[in-house]
């Protein structure tokens, strides 16, 4: 099918049930805009164009869409659906493939379901459209069609008799057909209905009218269910999130409570990884084989080699890079923090703009202080260093290699290769003074009470 379909993407109504500042179809699943989602799936076939109708919040949309090379066509009248595939025409002039026109806010809908779709056009059919059977059939267009999957009648929820209302196959929006026949059919739609709209569906209808076949493909109800509100926004997440766990599972990851796990629209996971409850993972999440992540982990923007484990209760920020069999601990956050081979943060640390070298050791409750309120410092840990307990390395500063940092101490100085530095306040003995201390306490208190 390369370079032979054209997709038109509508995105121009108000999405007023979203109740948001946000486009409709640029709310997030996964991390990712609905919108994108959908041009993603698209992408797989290759199409010559891809034309996204715009109306309301346009800017909002064109923004979004304009990496990608999208065209945009302006609906600035609400007409209807038919009116608004018809702005996409003069975007498509000379193209003479067949024409997709869907929703922007269907983000599930996968190509091969497209291809099945155009499948009825290579024999014979003038027009096909996607059909679905929901558990409830609400207000959604009806498809009038028979046993073998040729399309009769058209007819949206506003006019149908209680006879077709009672057909629970459904319409999606999605429909095809060849360029020559879209932009005919398009132009012949009236808008005689309860809406007095233009409807996308009656391409379909004028096509029947004609004596031509129509086809109808059959889709799954989740793929093809249309976003217009925040619980559909979550139940559509809760569908991607499922599959994308399935396909973890396939691909060699265990995870121990597969519901409680969440993953972004790009996580790579390798071989191997044992993901445990209650685990979160945002944009730019690369994990090589063999990693454990142990539970109640929010990991975002990074990258986790060979045998890492993490946490539990850890927190992974973004420019994280851990070196095959790295460690982080329980209550480690670490943030542009680059850990090599072997190196362990085992708990109660946080690793802010910091180089830590192979096998390095740092101790709990380990502070690198990277930011003076203004600017931003990085702090460099060689190799085989021990940090210990209850340190801050205030940044820029340079810890050498097989160098140990005691406990407590405040490091505001290079500390070369091989060195030991101590950095704590002399301590101070004063036998009595707290048995003085509790005793003069005692009788002030006591004394209180009298008055």
């Amino acid at each position: 099918m390369s370079n032979s379909i054209a997709a038109i993407i509508l995105a121009a109504g108000k999405g007023t049930r979203m109740k948001s500042d946000l486009h409709k179809v640029l709310h997030p699943i996964a991390g990712r805009p609905m919108l994108l989602h959908l041009m993603a799936s698209f992408a797989a076939l290759s199409p010559a164009k891809t034309v996204i109708v715009v109306g309301d919040k346009r800017d909002q949309v064109e923004a979004a869409v304009a990496p990608s090379g999208a065209l945009v066509a302006v609906q600035d009248q609400q007409l209807g659906t038919a009116h608004a595939a018809l702005q996409a025409k003069e975007a498509l002039a000379g193209f003479d493939g067949l024409v997709l026109v869907c929703f922007g806010d269907c983000p599930l809908l996968t190509a091969d379901t497209v291809r099945r779709l155009c499948a009825p056009l290579e024999s014979g059919a003038r027009v096909a459209v996607l059909g679905f059977r929901p558990s409830d059939t609400a207000a959604y267009g009806r498809i009038i069609a028979d046993a073998d999957g040729n399309v009769t009648k058209m007819v949206e929820h506003k006019d149908a008799s209680a006879e077709e209302r009672a057909v629970n196959l459904c319409n999606s929006g999605v429909i095809v057909a060849s360029a020559d026949d879209m932009w005919r059919l398009l132009a012949a739609v009236g808008n005689d209905n309860a809406a007095g709209e233009y409807y996308l569906p009656d391409v379909a209808t004028g096509a029947i009218a004609e004596g031509s076949r129509v086809a109808v493909v059959e889709a799954d109800a989740q793929e093809v269910a249309g976003v217009n509100s925040r619980a559909e926004l979550a139940a559509a997440e809760a569908v991607w999130q499922a599959h994308k766990r399935e396909e973890a599972m396939a691909e060699g990851a265990s995870l121990k409570a597969p519901d409680t796990v969440w993953f972004s629209w790009d996580t790579q996971i390798g071989r191997d990884v044992t993901i445990e409850p209650n685990v979160f993972f945002g944009p730019g999440v690369t994990i090589a084989d063999g990693v454990k992540i142990r539970a109640n982990c929010h990991i975002e923007g990074a990258e986790i080699g060979t045998g890492c484990e993490i946490g539990p209760f850890a927190r992974l920020r973004p420019g994280t890079v851990l070196g095959e069999k790295a460690k982080i601990g329980n209550f480690v956050e670490t943030k542009k923090a680059v850990l090599g081979t072997g190196a362990k943060a085992n708990h109660l640390t946080y690793l802010g703009d910091v180089t830590v070298g192979a096998n390095a050791n740092i101790g709990a409750g380990t502070i690198t202080c990277n930011y003076d309120g203004y600017f931003k410092y990085r702090t460099e840990i060689g190799e085989r260093a021990f940090i210990g307990s209850n340190s801050a390395l205030v940044a820029p500063v340079k810890v050498g290699r097989d160098a140990i940092v005691g406990a407590g101490s405040t490091v505001t100085a290079d500390v070369m290769d091989g060195e030991l530095r101590l950095v704590r306040a002399e301590q101070s003995v004063k036998p009595g003074w707290a048995d003085r201390f509790h005793d003069a306490m005692r009788k002030k208190k006591a004394a209180e009470k009298k008055k």
